[in-house]
């Protein structure tokens, strides 16, 4: 379980000329958490990161760093000296890898074998111990990425900033540093809070994530909440429920209700009142395909006939977009692909179940 706050922003925002850049109600962190900033790229995320680092001066609006509050208009001296922050681009020192993670360590005073160790620690933890000795500038982009993150964590900040440090790699280089992160986060613990715009890399690292968009948070809470209980299709759409289909409350009953979309009628587990203009999504992964339309037996409540329009290897899976009356996606690992004769044209059953169907909110205004 995470302790207390460790840092909490109340009406903080950054405005240019015309609108704001992030005009954030109310963020905040605990004890041990590891926070994901999700959003598209120009959302705001690094603004907010910034800001909260005190490296961009909020104009208006309260931080408090473990129960004290921040002095945003001051120098945040005492405060900065307690976090740590590691970018998409690595920021190296024209230097050893030896003098880049021992930078934060010097400023803060730590000499001789305290120093030496802790270096030596941290390079080994993120496995660039065997180049302590190399000039920076000759790393790769990977090794560069792991020497950064090493040195932000050497000094064991009270809060470690992250913005997109794993994006722009190559998948294997990728893949091996978020192990290699999570190992170390899970193994030292410590409280992070990431930006990202890759939903995947929040899922895996994160404990809570919070949905920014136009410079707002939109939702936060645990990663299974947001995932399956989308706030409003914004959400939704960002965070992979790829079939939103608009739909009107023609029964309600006491498991749930219908709603009736495309000519069909729909089986959702949920409360809506009969007459309701509502927005159902399904998650693409949970939408089963098969050519026989008998499924009987099952716990699929919702099967429909319909004809594939589309198929595109997204290489673990394939995606297929199917027209049964209305729009419907479904993720079919290639095997299946095979064994069903999956191809556009070819009429197949798409069933779900009621409780895949998550109620949607409309985002105000639409």
């Amino acid at each position: 379980m995470t302790g207390g706050f460790v840092l909490r922003a109340e009406g903080l925002r950054v405005w240019n000329e015309r609108n704001f850049r992030i005009d954030i109600d109310d963020l905040s962190v605990r004890e041990g958490e590891v926070l994901g900033i999700i959003g598209h790229n120009g959302s705001g995320k690094t603004t907010l990161l910034l800001a909260l680092a005190g490296l961009k001066k909020p104009d208006c609006g309260t931080l408090s760093f473990r129960g004290a509050p921040v002095d945003i208009h001051g120098p945040m001296t005492e405060y900065r000296s307690r976090l740590s922050m590691a970018f998409q681009e690595p920021l190296l020192l024209h230097a050893t890898v030896f003098d880049n993670v021992a930078m934060g360590l010097r400023i803060r005073k730590m000499r001789g074998r305290e120093l030496r160790s802790r270096v030596e620690e941290y390079c080994g933890l993120f496995n660039v111990g065997h180049l302590v000795k190399r000039q920076a500038r000759t790393l790769s982009g990977g090794e560069a990425r792991r020497v950064s993150l090493a040195r932000a964590m050497a000094i064991r900040p009270d809060l470690l900033l992250l913005d997109e440090p794993f994006s722009s790699l190559d998948l294997p280089t990728r893949d091996a540093l978020l192990n290699d992160f999570d190992g170390i986060a899970k193994k030292i613990g410590g409280t992070i809070i990431l930006a990202t715009h890759d939903r995947v890399e929040a899922m895996r690292l994160c404990t809570t994530l919070a949905v920014m968009n136009a410079g707002k948070i939109i939702q936060s809470g645990a990663p299974s909440e947001v995932i399956n209980g989308p706030a409003d299709e914004f959400v939704a759409a960002f965070v992979g429920v790829e079939t939103i289909i608009e739909a009107r409350v023609a029964e309600a009953t006491s498991a749930g209700f219908f709603a009736e979309a495309g000519g069909v009628r729909i089986e959702v587990t949920g409360e809506a009142r009969e007459g309701e203009s509502v927005l159902l999504g399904i998650r693409p992964e949970q939408v089963v395909l098969s050519l026989s339309d008998n499924l009987c037996g099952t716990s699929l409540r919702n099967a429909f006939r319909g004809v594939i329009t589309r198929t595109v290897n997204m290489g673990p899976h394939h995606r297929v977009t199917l027209d049964c009356g209305f729009p419907l996606v479904a993720y079919v690992a290639p095997h299946s692909k095979e064994e069903l004769g999956l191809r556009e044209g070819l009429e197949v059953t798409a069933a779900f179940k009621a409780t895949a169907v998550h109620l949607v909110r409309k985002s105000a205004g639409k």
